[in-house]
């Protein structure tokens, strides 16, 4: 049967001489065409093969409407952007799938600037010599950290690999055992090591790591003290870990350099606005650690981006090692960052501009004036059809930040007697403007932390629009 059915398959000829290709896509590439339908044919003939009673008695000329209808689909697929906005329902406000915070307008407009015209990236307009792009912002952030220097790399990763590659490549770095994380992805801190070139050295257990534990492991062969905060996980109960302060004093004791990954880093005092206390960049670099590492993307609201802060002789060794050329950020990321370092200079501008800092700062009652006002466009569209119920719920920060803190929010639970809540979140991401919500016990839920004003209107055309499908 197979062999029968695989012969009334099109060739690639007929199916591009269709009058749909031909009138849809005369401007495209010809050879581009030729891939696309050479790809569905494929794909086609494995699906036959696997499944060929659901073709027993589909003929020539169907086969070829057939692949002439999944061409214009593979076509437009390819010619869409696959990258594209999404309206985030799901509560999670640095959600790491949907690309963590959104920018603040006044980076958006940096940026905008920057990514249209020439820019000064390597050039220093005073004197007219070549410049050095870390520069832009190195000054914002030892003045918002109180570190001696900075530098900035692609992401946090990147950071702890630079700084392991060159402080203590080919020597051992001394860590806690209950500090082996393992972050998204899959990529593991001691993977992060190896590739460093760092040799590392577990010290204690995994609920408990004393100062001693360091202090035993130290040889003449180590080369950094390397502390992992635990940004996105917790040990909790019968625990106990060395205090930074105490390590900072081991590490002078022994002019060993002390590393500390804070993974994502905070400016502020999370805990003045009723959140967990998370470690502050400033505090830790005052108490002498010589290498602080976070992200840029995270509860800071800035682009994609590693920053490594803390005492000169070292970060001015990390800034001339050539990994950093690798590992360097492109222009579009120092406007970013430059434009969102500058609003915590303005405290009521950072908390008003920045999402992340709106998002997380917002009362519930504001959440509930957004519901409201969402139910009155479609509740009497679809009342019979679909059940719509608001709800108190909870949000999360998202992307290893406080993984145990859990934010009040107002849901919205949506049923229906036609659809599964697995079918409704596959409607919903559909479109030009996806939406992604979240299900739980059966009913799939739009979080109104994390949705925005001027996205009500897209979130009722999906509810309206799932009526209709």
């Amino acid at each position: 049967m197979q062999q029968k059915l695989f012969a009334k398959i099109p060739a690639v000829d007929s199916v591009l001489q269709s009058e749909k290709l031909k009138t849809e896509f005369a401007e495209i590439d010809p050879s581009f065409l030729a891939y696309c339908v050479r790809t569905v044919l494929e794909s086609l003939r494995q699906e036959i093969g696997k499944k060929p009673g659901e073709y027993d008695g589909v003929d020539r000329e169907q086969f070829l409407q057939k692949s002439v209808e999944m061409s214009r689909e593979k076509i437009n697929s390819l010619l869409g952007f696959s990258l594209r906005r999404i309206v985030n329902a799901t509560g999670v406000i640095l959600h790491t799938g949907l690309g963590r915070a959104p920018l603040a307008e006044s980076a958006q407009k940096n940026v905008s600037e920057v990514i249209k015209n020439y820019a000064n990236v390597e050039l220093n307009l005073a004197d007219g010599k070549r410049g050095e792009r870390q520069n832009h912002v190195q000054e914002l952030l030892c003045y918002l950290t109180e570190a001696q220097a900075a530098a900035v790399v692609n992401n946090n990763a990147g950071a702890v690999l630079l700084a392991l590659n060159t402080l203590a490549k080919g020597k051992e770095v001394i860590i806690s055992r209950g500090q082996l994380i393992e972050i998204g992805g899959s990529f593991r801190l001691p993977d992060v090591m190896a590739q460093s070139g760092a040799i590392m050295k577990e010290v204690g257990t995994t609920n408990k790591t004393h100062l001693r534990d360091y202090e035993n492991a130290v040889t003449e062969n180590t080369g950094a003290i390397l502390v992992a905060h635990s940004s996105n996980y917790r040990i909790m109960g019968f625990t106990k870990e060395a205090a930074i302060a105490d390590l900072v004093g081991l590490s002078h004791k022994y002019n060993i350099p002390l590393i500390y990954d804070l993974g994502g880093g905070v400016f502020l005092d999370l805990a003045g606005f009723g959140l967990p206390h998370e470690p502050v960049v400033a505090e830790n670099v005052k108490l002498g650690v010589d290498v602080v590492t976070f992200s840029g993307d995270k509860v800071l609201g800035g682009p994609q981006s590693g920053i490594l802060v803390g005492e000169k002789a070292a970060i001015t060794a990390i800034r001339k090692n050539a990994l950093m050329r690798a590992l360097r950020c492109d222009k579009l990321i120092y406007a970013a960052l430059e434009a969102t370092l500058k609003l915590y200079l303005q405290p009521e501008r950072r908390t008003r501009e920045l999402p992340a800092f709106r998002m997380l700062l917002e009362t519930i009652e504001q959440q509930r004036d957004r519901a409201r006002r969402l139910l009155s466009i479609v509740k009497t569209k679809v009342a019979g059809i679909m059940s719509l119920k608001m709800e108190e719920g909870s949000s999360q920060i998202g992307s290893g930040a406080l993984p145990l803190a859990e934010i009040p929010s107002i849901v919205l639970r949506i049923d229906s007697a036609k659809y599964t809540a697995m079918e409704i979140a596959g409607q919903f991401r559909q479109g030009g403007e996806a939406v992604v919500g979240t299900i739980r016990d059966d009913g799939f839920y739009l979080n109104f932390r994390t949705i925005r004003d001027d996205e009500i209107d897209i979130i009722a055309e999906k509810i309206i629009g799932l009526k209709n499908v």
